[in-house]
């Protein structure tokens, strides 16, 4: 593995400038003109924390777990919240790109894309946040170095609780190293974070929690992009996104599939050599399948492939790459300037399942059997 955590500072500096280059043209008129943005959320539960001394969870609610919070108050100490966020972002992108780069360069050059591949939602979601954590969090492990590692996993986990589908191989990895008790860093990281919430304002925590896991099926999802090109669906608003009425049995359908896959993932890592690259891979692949099979798919869960599936090696990353690349550019089809179209008549409905689909073959590309992959 030492080998591949050497990159010349020159190139790193230079992956990173183009990070920022590409930052930079997504704020011109082609990318944002129609730019649907989730800052002013941001903004309220910041302003309500830094300049109301309001406690978040028991005086307003929160959607988002205790962990994301920092990113949220942080821009509310300046007068522009919606520059100060994006500076974070990309600060969170550059240090991105940096780390992968020590992982694999020519992964590191695609990640530097990531503003162009993801466009204008990337300056005002967080989710940069979350995959850098969980990111730094690989990285370590794979450098042996497991507390460090755990730690970053646990504040990933607390951030945005997706981050949690690598655990189990995380704790594979550590196990075959004898290091399986470095995972109490991690555990204690997410606790400190959300134990004291969880003892100030239990129901509003509860709520929060609950609220994630009870959403219905979203719009934009594998579930109901099949019902939006062949059926006619009655769309409703609720959870902050639009979702289809009367379509929960179809919702617990798929949840019981993203289960299923992800045990299925874990147990097969487990159960095989622990190696960086399998680590790597099956890291790539629990994330696909849950963006894949989730009952919500946001545009921005795409951000958090942007830095696993390039660093797959091999005909099989490259493919992979390729399909994600692909699903990046059907996304913007009609993400963000024919979003509404798309909620109000269903137009582009076929693009979104050709996005959906292009992300199960993603992730039948990074599981399929090696014997089979290296003729990809």
């Amino acid at each position: 593995m030492t080998s591949s955590f050497r990159s010349r500072p020159e190139l790193v500096a230079a992956v990173c400038g183009l990070f920022l280059f590409c930052w930079g043209l997504v704020h011109l008129d082609f990318w944002s003109r129609h730019a649907i943005v989730d800052w002013p959320t941001y903004e309220r539960y910041g302003e309500a924390i830094l300049h109301h001394g309001l406690v978040p969870y028991r005086d307003f609610g929160v959607e988002y777990p205790p962990g994301a919070l920092a990113v949220f108050i942080l821009p509310a100490a300046f007068g522009d919240y919606a520059a100060a966020f994006a500076w974070q972002m990309a600060a969170c992108g550059v240090v991105l790109v940096a780390v992968v780069a020590a992982m694999r360069i020519e992964a590191a050059v695609y990640v530097a894309l990531a503003p162009v591949l993801a466009g204008s939602l990337i300056l005002s979601r967080f989710d940069l946040w979350p995959a850098l954590l969980t990111v730094a969090a690989l990285a370590a492990l794979l450098r042996e170095r497991h507390r460090l590692g755990w730690g970053l996993l646990g504040v990933a986990v607390a951030a945005k609780l997706w981050p949690f589908v690598i655990v189990p191989l995380a704790l594979a990895w550590s196990y075959r190293a004898g290091r399986s008790r470095a995972a109490l860093v991690g555990a204690a990281v997410a606790a400190a974070a959300f134990v004291p919430f969880a003892i100030v304002a239990p129901q509003g925590l509860w709520e929060s929690l609950r609220g994630q896991a009870s959403r219905p099926l979203q719009i934009e999802s594998l579930g109901a992009s099949f019902f939006t090109v062949f059926g006619h669906p009655r769309v409703i608003t609720t959870h902050g996104s639009q979702n289809l009425a009367g379509h929960g049995g179809i919702g617990v359908v798929f949840a019981l599939l993203q289960l299923a896959t992800l045990v299925g993932l874990w147990l097969a890592f487990a159960r095989g050599p622990t190696t960086s690259t399998r680590l790597l891979r099956y890291s790539a692949a629990a994330v696909c399948a849950f963006v894949a099979f989730g009952k919500v798919l946001s545009p921005q869960f795409l951000l958090w492939l942007i830095p696993l599936v390039p660093l797959v090696r091999g005909r099989r990353g490259l493919t992979a790459t390729a399909l994600l690349t692909t699903a990046l550019i059907l996304t913007q089809v009609w993400f963000p300037d024919r979003y509404f179209d798309y909620v109000n008549s269903f137009y582009d409905a076929a693009v979104v399942l050709a996005r959906n689909i292009t992300l199960v073959a993603l992730l039948a590309v990074l599981v399929w059997p090696d014997r089979v992959a290296s003729r990809l």
